[in-house]
């Protein structure tokens, strides 16, 4: 399940759900399907930083990535982590078939890299030792 919110919720109505989620990001979406924007815990940052005050009483589409970069569950970790680097972005709605299924945050990455070069090792101990 991703974690999602509407345009129209307010901004502190988006910072209790990222509270609730345990997340850094959420998708917008009006239906949980379709991607409007994505807003992150660092857009809020950035916004309150420029207007201060009543930020938490702003829509969610006021602070909101519209551009937003996704990828499909047969993109490998090496695209996913280019298309991260390249737009200095953390989180990559999946999408299949025009529709959310998934996300993938920079922990998801950088966890399936450790995962590979922990397999890499272990695979370069046993020839050595095999020897």
């Amino acid at each position: 399940m991703v974690a999602t919110i509407a345009a129209e919720a307010s901004v502190g109505g988006a910072v209790a759900e990222l509270t609730r989620h345990r997340v850094g990001a959420l998708v917008v979406s009006p239906d949980g399907r379709h991607i409007e924007g994505i807003v992150s815990e660092r857009d809020i940052v950035q916004r309150l930083s420029e207007v201060r005050g009543d930020l938490l009483a702003e829509p969610v589409a006021s602070i909101m990535s519209g551009e937003v970069r996704t990828c499909s569950p047969d993109d490998d970790v090496e695209e996913i982590m280019s298309v991260m680097t390249e737009h200095r972005i953390r989180h990559v709605p999946v999408v299949e078939g025009g529709e959310l299924c998934g996300i993938v945050s920079i922990g998801d990455v950088v966890k399936s890299r450790i995962g590979d070069l922990e397999r890499h090792r272990n695979e370069l101990l046993e020839y050595i030792t095999a020897r």
